[in-house]
């Protein structure tokens, strides 16, 4: 199970779109448990199984919901990329999981997420898509219903991960060998090829990378640009769109040959830490 957390969006557009594997459909129900969880709330704000007959679309504006409530909403960067976006790939040889499996699986992620938090009622919108065989997109707006923005954990990346290894051991999917535990090493200098793979995979930063910096503003300037009057606007928009997905191309791309060179690098050579050795003890004195 590959977990992987994209750069957050403005809108749930885009993140919807990419877990349908096609634009997001402005009329027609989504094909049966597309949905296959969402935060427990939601029951208490409609009919019974009145989300079952949702839109992507309704989905998408129920989503953006907290934005029109809190439009002056922010993290504390002052940030308003609130939309977080998380998918989920179960690896070559993993068997095909049923919809209670997948269920679960999207609850214990957005709760390593620090985004689903049992007992809280004031917490994020979210949904988890499966749209495409083995595979499950999260969607959250990290602005929660009392305004505020939902802080995540600062090991975001390594507590979804973790997360991962224990739902493959619970699951009884392909688990992904884990290295014993060694003293604390000094590692060799790196050789030409893992630098280059540090570049690249800086260059490819879904979160601080510079290329997600330009395909943040290419993605909010489409946005802002279908919202204009005019003929032009929803051409323009889309060709911008397009832009952002040829730039995430691109970092995937850099991702993948980052990958690449770090194979070829092979192992880095360690020399273990020796123990400090522990200062002598002073003899006790006798009283006197």
């Amino acid at each position: 199970m590959i977990p992987r957390v994209n750069e957050r969006t403005h809108t749930p557009h885009d993140p919807l779109a990419e877990a349908l594997g096609r634009p997001v459909p402005f009329e027609g129900g989504l094909a049966e448990d597309t949905v296959i969880a969402y935060w427990p709330g939601l029951d208490d704000y409609t009919l019974d199984d009145d989300q079952g007959s949702w839109t992507a679309a309704q989905w998408a504006q129920h989503l953006e919901e907290p934005m029109l409530e809190h439009p002056f909403a922010a993290s504390p960067k002052d940030d308003r990329r609130a939309i977080f976006h998380l998918d989920v790939r179960l690896r070559p040889k993993d068997r095909d999981l049923s919809r209670a499996e997948w269920a679960e699986t999207a609850h214990r992620l957005t709760r390593a997420a620090g985004i689903e938090i049992p007992g809280d009622t004031n917490g994020c919108y979210w949904i988890a898509v499966q749209g495409r065989p083995g595979r499950l997109d999260l969607i959250a707006n990290l602005i929660r219903l009392d305004g505020a923005w939902q802080p995540q954990p600062a090991d975001l990346v390594k507590r979804l991960v973790d997360e991962a290894r224990r739902i493959e051991h619970d699951l009884r999917l392909t688990r992904v060998p884990v290295s014993p535990q060694h003293p604390a090493t000094v590692r060799a200098a790196p050789t030409a090829a893992a630098h280059f793979a540090t570049v690249l995979t800086q260059l490819a930063d879904e979160q601080d990378g510079p290329l997600a910096a330009v395909r943040a503003l290419v993605e909010h300037t489409a946005h802002r640009i279908a919202r204009q009057p005019g003929a032009q606007s929803p051409g323009t928009a889309h060709r911008l769109e397009w832009i952002a997905r040829r730039l995430h191309g691109i970092q995937q791309d850099l991702d993948a040959t980052a990958t690449t060179l770090r194979q070829a690098a092979g192992p880095t050579a360690s020399l273990p830490l020796m123990p400090a050795a522990s200062p002598p003890v002073p003899a006790a004195r006798s009283p006197r």
